[in-house]
């Protein structure tokens, strides 16, 4: 049974520890830890096992070590730094948990006794380690709501002392509070108890050996244990919940990585979903149960997430008449992607759009032959300008819908999100999830990105200035600001049905201007690059940002990457990168075929980037371009197949790459990994129970799974029935 934290190793007084993996493994003394940007994150679990002192030594062999000694391990992805532990071996465990097995070279398979406090020193004096460099301060700079938990950060030049910044222990777990510092895994001890057990199940904890085990224990917000079911008993009182899952699996709760849900709640309530529908008839039958359910006038809009391709009893759109036999009395606004809008005509008379109204720039109102328009309004002007003429929410509303859209993610299995903001993105849209948050209501943990759309020199100027103000990481984990993006310089914002891309150095020069504030600022940035112009010129300008201010470490990442070749993440890597793909050929793969080809079976391409090493995760990019389940996502990446079926993609990946890539992989676009992504002790509770088993369904299946219970934060915030 895995309790509280992975045991530690340690080689012998004087020597260096060097450990490695994925937070949750247990740790070895021949181990190494490979690190970029998330040294902290990653530190942040360790501590509660090992006092950690971080030295910097550059590259540079340990005075007075062996011939042959190892040095110290560089960082994965060729960072400019490297890092030294200096242990302090403690034998106490997690205080009141049961005894585990220490898997150190102290001694395999001897039980560490529990409680106590002989903590014996193991390491030599750090004075006479000398130094040239120490970087972890970019940590520091990037996470500051970590800097709480470093006591000191010294650097002295040339061979001087290094005070090595200590590792401080947390407070102990607790539920989080909106504008508290967010809590790490719990410091020095885990309960006695457990609050909840889940029990008789196949849990997949997705951990870095994607260990399998039947039993698993929640206290407060956090996985205390997982193991055997006779372990995990151990920890039950009278008052804990036992939940039997009767060989039902679990998995991690599901991570998106871009998503614009806050500009999705506005409308929520209004709302029939056309996500994974196949048959036009059934569509049809949705919006007339919407229009009934509705009162008369009351809008029914589907904001996109569906295409005409997807239908596979009668392919296409809809028809002005038959919307008005679905909904007589309601106004229904359905939206295609960015490109389409299809109208009845309440919606037209409540949209004031007549013979006589002219076609708004960048769209078209069509026509019939009378010169009467017949419901249907092409362009990404007309959408945008259908979108803008919807009204108005009241503040209630849009808070109430913010909930309700987060009970619909927990219903789906999406436990967290990065938000990417998104055309139309307002304040008001930030404002509802906040109230949410300051109400303690969430039950979607949600990361948001700074969204701005300049179009000018002049508006650049602006974008510098909010730049300049923001102040990352002031949140906690139900709520906070990690970064900017994704779309930098808008005229840049290309489009994945588009032929090419060909930015003009003019468009560069101001997207290299706010590229470099975000670098200059130590922040996050999320690129939107689809097609193989962009990419290259993007990377072009990051390589020159690089050069003046190193973006390792930032986790810069690039969206959608449709486009990727091994060229481009080889630069990518170099850089420190990461990438975020989507499943958006699920609506999108019948047009990119027609517009791109049979390259499209490698858009975007994941078996590439699943084999290069580069860190990435997938997610949908919700919820205008494609549906929202990640279920959709994972079956798509499994089968190739877009909603009805058709074959669009090649490049496919395994069930098991394909789950970690939704889940521990997207923690780190979160900066959670440290908490998100997998089932282990320490983590947070924050778990999906399937009706089927995700390893063994037919893969043509896996889009038709459904949660049957979802915890967020050790709480059931969806249970089927209830």
């Amino acid at each position: 049974m895995a309790v509280g934290c992975a045991a530690e190793g340690r080689r012998g007084a004087g020597e260096q520890l060097g450990v490695r993996g994925h937070l949750g493994m247990d740790l070895h003394a021949d181990d190494h830890l490979e690190v970029a940007g998330g040294a902290l994150d990653q530190l942040r679990r360790l501590h509660r096992c090992v006092h950690v002192r971080l030295v910097c030594l550059a590259g540079a062999a340990r005075p007075g070590s062996r011939p042959g000694a190892a040095r110290c391990p560089r960082a994965r992805e060729g960072g400019a730094w490297s890092m030294s532990h200096s242990v302090t071996e403690c034998r106490r465990p997690l205080q009141g948990s049961a005894p585990h097995r220490d898997r150190s070279a102290r001694g395999r398979g001897m039980p560490v006794p529990r409680g106590g406090s002989d903590c014996r020193a193991r390491s030599r004096s750090l004075s006479s380690i000398p130094t040239r460099k120490f970087n972890i301060v970019e940590d520091v700079r990037m996470h500051p709501r970590h800097a709480t938990r470093v006591l000191a950060v010294g650097l002295l030049a040339g061979t001087a002392a290094l005070a090595a910044p200590a590792i401080a222990q947390t407070a102990a777990p607790g539920a989080s509070s909106p504008g508290a510092a967010p809590s790490a895994a719990p410091a020095s001890a885990a309960p006695r108890t457990a609050d909840t057990i889940l029990t008789n199940g196949k849990i997949v904890t997705v951990d870095d050996r994607f260990t399998i085990v039947p039993a698993l224990a929640i206290a407060g917000e956090r996985i205390v244990a997982t193991g055997s079911a006779a372990d995990i008993e151990a920890l039950k009182t009278p008052q804990t919940r036992v939940i039997d899952l009767g060989g039902k699996t679990v998995i991690p709760g599901l991570i998106d990585n871009h998503a614009h849900f806050m500009r999705a709640a506005e409308y929520w309530d209004r709302e029939v979903r056309l996500d994974g529908i196949t048959s036009r008839n059934e569509a049809l039958a949705m919006i007339a149960a919407k229009a009934k359910a509705s009162k008369p006038g009351e809008l029914v809009l589907s904001l996109g997430g569906w295409s005409e391709e997807q239908f596979t009893d009668q392919p296409g759109g809809f028809t002005k008449a038959e919307l008005d036999e679905a909904a007589p009395n309601n106004p229904v606004v359905l939206q295609v992607i960015y490109f389409r809008i299809y109208a009845n005509s309440a919606a037209l008379k409540a949209l004031g759009i007549t013979g006589e109204t002219p076609d708004p720039r960048n769209g078209k109102i069509e026509k019939d032959t009378s010169g009467q328009p017949t419901g249907v309004l092409n362009g990404g002007g007309a959408v945008a300008w259908t979108l803008g003429r919807l009204g108005e929410v009241s503040k209630e509303t849009s808070v109430e819908n913010a909930r309700a859209l987060m009970r619909d993610l927990n219903r789906m299995g999406i436990t967290a999100y990065q938000e990417m903001g998104g055309r139309a993105f307002n304040a008001g849209h930030l404002e509802a999830f906040r109230t949410v948050w300051e109400r303690k209501q969430m039950t979607v943990r949600a990361f948001y990105n700074i969204w701005q759309e300049p179009t000018s020199a002049e508006g650049v100027d602006k974008a510098l200035a909010v730049i300049a103000g923001l102040k990352p990481f002031q949140g906690d984990d139900w709520l906070d600001h990690t970064g900017y993006g994704e779309t930098v310089y808008f005229p840049l914002h290309d489009n994945l049905l588009a032929r090419g891309a060909s930015p003009t150095p003019e468009n560069m020069a101001q997207w290299r201007r706010i590229a470099q504030a975000v670098a200059d600022k130590g922040m996050h940035l999320n690129v939107h690059a689809q097609l193989r112009g962009t990419i290259e010129a993007f990377l072009t300008e990051i390589e020159a940002i690089n050069a003046v201010k190193p973006v390792k470490g930032l986790r810069w990442t690039m969206s959608h990457g449709d486009q990727l070749e091994p060229q481009d993440i080889a630069r990518m890597k170099r850089l420190g990168m990461h990438v975020q793909l989507h499943s958006r050929p699920t609506v999108q793969g019948a047009l990119m075929l027609k517009v791109h080809g049979d390259r499209t079976y490698a858009m975007p391409p994941l078996r590439l980037v699943q084999d290069s090493g580069i860190p990435w995760g997938l997610g949908s990019d919700a919820t205008a371009v494609t549906p929202t389940s990640p279920f959709t996502t994972l079956h798509w990446a499994v089968t190739g197949e877009m909603v009805g079926g058709r074959k669009v993609l090649k490049e496919t990946i395994t069930r098991e790459e394909a789950l970690i890539a939704h889940t521990r992989s997207n923690a780190a676009f979160l900066f959670q990994e440290g908490n998100l992504g997998s089932l282990a002790p320490g983590k947070y509770a924050d778990l999906v129970v399937l009706d089927r088993d995700y390893l063994t369904v037919p893969a043509s299946e896996i889009k038709d799974l459904k949660p049957v219970m979802t915890i967020v934060g050790g709480k059931v915030v969806h249970e089927a029935g209830k």
